[in-house]
């Protein structure tokens, strides 16, 4: 090959790298995007990053490949915004989706607690305009909403713990041969309804804690089925 033509074909892959280099810079720099732009980075292009949108907030997660790409059991969360699906666990169509309307402020706070694991576990890559942040990259009211309604999650979380630590939980085994099983050290297994739960998450559920003789008369307190009033442990089916 002539000297002209190899310095020619140099030049000519030269400026090939620069182009990919030029657009790996372009995409590790954070800027904004549409969802439409997003959906093109779902590792299906295996020359291209991985990137992911959680409440607005888009990260490479290329470094995951073998999780975010396809046949990965993420890879559903590639090249859009799922955030609810974070916490629903549906991810088919309109499971896939960004919009939180209906969750309970612990399910709010535990997807905001996933942005956080993107976060400090992963490469920010911008903001999606739409939902959460505007055409300028500004916090929409429905991000600080979903915000506020996070922190009072937490809060309410913080406030079950406390209460719940003031009564010790019963323990607890379970065996697909056997079944369950809660008993007591000292005190009564009684199921009593955990504090906070209606505005955590919407609905009422029990626990299982330890009271003592003298408490066994408060209001509120159930003997499981089956179980003998003064039994400290019980069969659970």
């Amino acid at each position: 090959m002539a000297l002209g033509a190899r310095l020619l074909l140099g030049l000519a892959l030269l400026a090939a790298l620069i182009a990919v280099l030029l657009q790996l810079y372009r995409l590790r720099k954070p800027r904004l995007w549409t969802l439409e732009e997003l959906s093109i980075y779902n590792g299906t292009d295996e020359g291209l990053p991985i990137l992911l949108g959680i409440l607005g907030s888009v990260f490479d997660v290329t470094k995951g490949r073998s999780h975010y790409g396809p046949g990965g059991g993420y890879h559903h969360f590639s090249g859009r915004d799922a955030s609810r699906a974070f916490v629903s666990g549906n991810f088919t169509g309109d499971g896939l989706t960004d919009s939180l309307q209906g969750l309970s402020s612990m399910e709010v706070n535990s997807i905001v607690d996933w942005r956080k694991f993107y976060v400090e576990r992963y490469i920010f890559a911008g903001k999606i305009v739409g939902r959460y942040y505007d055409s300028e990259g500004n916090p929409t009211k429905y991000l600080k909403g979903v915000e506020m309604k996070a922190k009072r999650g937490a809060q309410l979380l913080e406030k079950q713990k406390r209460e719940e630590d003031k009564i010790p939980s019963c323990n607890s085994k379970w065996s697909e041969a056997e079944g369950g099983e809660v008993w007591c050290e000292t005190g009564y297994p009684r199921l009593v309804r955990r504090p906070g739960d209606i505005a955590l998450t919407g609905q009422v559920s029990q626990r299982c804690a330890c009271f003592q003789e003298g408490e066994l008369g408060r209001p509120g307190l159930v003997v499981y089925q089956g179980c003998d009033y003064h039994s400290t442990s019980c069969i659970v089916k």
